[in-house]
């Protein structure tokens, strides 16, 4: 029965409209990994009654218990963002072939500029490869519309469908109409179907063949598909675009005649044959990769794109402007340039201790995905090598392989909690497989923190905030056949220094947990915090403490004449500073300080 709808008018970014229209869709089951830009919406969702919701280890799982739940009946969701698609490829395409019983709605968010992301990939190529519909909305409103069509869509074509976001959809604000609560026309509960779920070759080559003709079903449906329109306008100048894009285009060109996609795989081909013929001058608006144009032009239409507009990064109104008319800035604001803000670990980052004794290993750091990665910038210097999650505990092995025995001393490889839940054990497990002698620095601050602070399996909570059963990666490790498992405070930064020097230098596997809860969770936020300050007449200026890189110390020059009256040395030219509302009370910087100079407000 559905819920007579309220009409009631919400202020929403896109992430929040998502899980809107994921409740208003009759989704039952919703897993996922965070990753910014997508984090929020499972956030979202999972304050609505009547969801089940759900961080899953990686995005692989929580693709696979997504399409589980359809296959029991129910409408699922999965959410990720561009990169996590690249971890659930195995099991996006084979669920191409088993299709759906209940909508499968997989939201991918793409991250042009890459604000927090190794990579800006176009996940538009996915949908071609795997042979799966997408959906691209272009602001709030219209993200909760269509997820909420495309399970209609999922459930007709017998298909899981790809809705893409990027960052600015994601998190721009919009108004949102809140709607009905709709249904599910499958009907939960377990149906076995070998011919259909079960993927031997068989049964695959013939899962392939249907496949071809849902697409061919699905192609005559995209030219009648209501998001993707025509909007003539001055016939001089015709513009295909999807997404944000079409935002940019409208405001670059109000006049214009655009078709604006809201399907952007398959492509409507008879109507961009209609619009194309109704142009003069036929241009395509995209960000990243030339997805619509090169199908465009593989259809034999011809246009212009990529040779005009950027393929790297964001797009705005007025580089769409600029690239396509050659206009000067006098009709759109020019963005503004501001101020750099270089990213930093927070004041009491537990990673920052570990990273300033690491530093003094000299050894090559093969690093991974997360607030740790900040630890690769000055002054703390100390990571060498980034690829993807989980990369850094395999490269490790393969360098050591590389080097010998040689190499003894002189490679480890630093990975977060939640990282090595997501896709580090493996590689530890080849570590001890092929006898290696890796280290792996596991930083457990008991938290996912890059993305925001949601708990992980090694967490004792769950996304909705109920206990859970927190991973032992001590017993998990030592399982796995590590013998030498030691867990360290990274605050305590001399202790953490001869740790690792032993460790590091085992002929053997070892692993060692550098474990301190991140400063930003909600119980450290409620623990008392005691401030540490200088103490001005012990301060050498040494600048031992500066060498932390922590933003709660700076450095003060002063001229001689005021070294003189402070009564500092004679080659002494200023001292630190700890700025007291930023300190969290971590200690490190005491830890280092051989003069005293540092101490907690209250021993003052």
């Amino acid at each position: 029965m559905k819920k007579k709808s309220t009409d009631e008018k919400k202020w929403l970014s896109g992430n929040e409209a998502i899980a809107l229209g994921a409740f208003e869709a009759g989704v039952k089951v919703a897993s996922g990994y965070p990753g910014t830009p997508s984090t929020e919406i499972l956030e979202n969702l999972s304050q609505y009654e009547g969801v089940y919701t759900e961080w899953a280890p990686n995005e692989k799982v929580g693709l696979e218990v997504a399409l589980g739940a359809s296959f029991a009946g129910v409408r699922a969701l999965t959410t990720m963002k561009h990169v996590g698609l690249n971890v659930a490829a195995d099991p996006l395409f084979n669920a191409s072939y088993t299709g759906v019983r209940g909508g499968l709605v997989i939201v991918n968010a793409d991250d042009p500029e890459m604000h927090s992301s190794q990579n800006e990939q176009d996940n538009r190529n996915y949908a071609f490869a795997a042979k799966l519909p997408m959906l691209e909305p272009s602001d709030p409103a219209e993200a909760k519309e269509m997820l909420k069509i495309a399970f209609v869509i999922s459930e007709e074509f017998d298909t899981p469908v790809l809705l893409r976001t990027t960052a600015r959809i994601a998190h721009a604000k919009g108004i949102v109409t809140q709607g009905v609560q709709e249904k599910s026309s499958a009907a939960p509960g377990i149906v076995k179907l070998p011919d259909k779920f079960v993927m031997l070759p068989d049964i695959a080559r013939a899962r392939r063949r249907e496949v071809g003709i849902r697409q061919e079903k699905l192609a005559v449906f995209a030219e009648t598909f209501a998001a993707n329109r025509i909007e003539w306008g001055d016939r001089s100048m015709g513009i295909v675009t999807s997404g944000i894009s079409y935002l940019y285009v409208k405001e670059a060109f109000p006049e214009a005649s655009v078709l604006k996609l809201g399907m952007v795989y398959p492509l409507p081909e008879h109507l961009l044959r209609e619009f194309a013929t109704g142009v003069e001058n036929l241009f395509v608006v995209e960000e990243l990769d030339p997805f619509i144009e090169l199908h465009m032009k593989a259809m034999g239409i011809q246009c212009r794109g990529k040779e005009l507009i950027p393929a790297q990064g964001e797009l705005d109104p007025l580089k769409v402007k600029q690239a396509l008319a050659g206009a000067g800035e006098e009709k759109l604001f020019a963005p503004v340039d501001l101020p750099p803000r270089p990213p930093s670990m927070c004041p009491g980052c537990p990673h920052r201790g570990l990273f300033h004794a690491l530093a003094r290993q000299k050894v090559f750091v093969a690093g991974d995905m997360g607030c740790y990665t900040l630890g690769f910038l000055p002054p703390l210097s100390s990571m060498d090598s980034v690829v993807c999650m989980g990369a850094g505990v395999s490269m490790a092995h393969g360098m050591a392989k590389a080097l010998d025995e040689e190499g003894v001393g002189k490679v480890v490889a630093v990975i977060g909690d939640s990282t090595f839940v997501h896709s580090g054990i493996p590689g530890l497990i080849n570590i001890v497989y092929n006898n290696s002698y890796s280290t792996v620095i596991i930083l457990d601050n008991q938290i996912t923190a890059m993305t925001g602070q949601q708990p992980n399996p090694a967490s004792d909570n769950t996304i909705k905030g109920e206990p859970a059963n927190a991973l032992d990666l001590e017993n998990l490790c030592r399982s796995i056949g590590v013998k030498h498992v030691v867990t360290a405070n990274p605050h305590d930064i001399p202790s953490m220094r001869k740790i690792l020097k032993k460790e590091i230098n085992r002929p053997e596997p070892s692993v060692v947990i550098s474990r301190a809860p991140c400063v930003l969770i909600p119980a450290e936020k409620k623990r008392r915090k005691i401030p540490y300050r200088t103490i001005l007449e012990n301060c050498t200026g040494c600048m031992a403490c500066i060498s932390l890189g922590c933003p709660a110390i700076h450095w003060l020059a002063v001229s001689p004449q005021e070294a003189k009256k402070l009564g500092f040395r004679e080659k002494q030219k200023g001292h630190s500073q700890i700025q007291q509302d930023l300190c969290n009370g971590c200690g490190q910087c005491a830890m280092l300080c051989k003069f005293e100079a540092t101490a907690r407000q209250e021993e003052v």
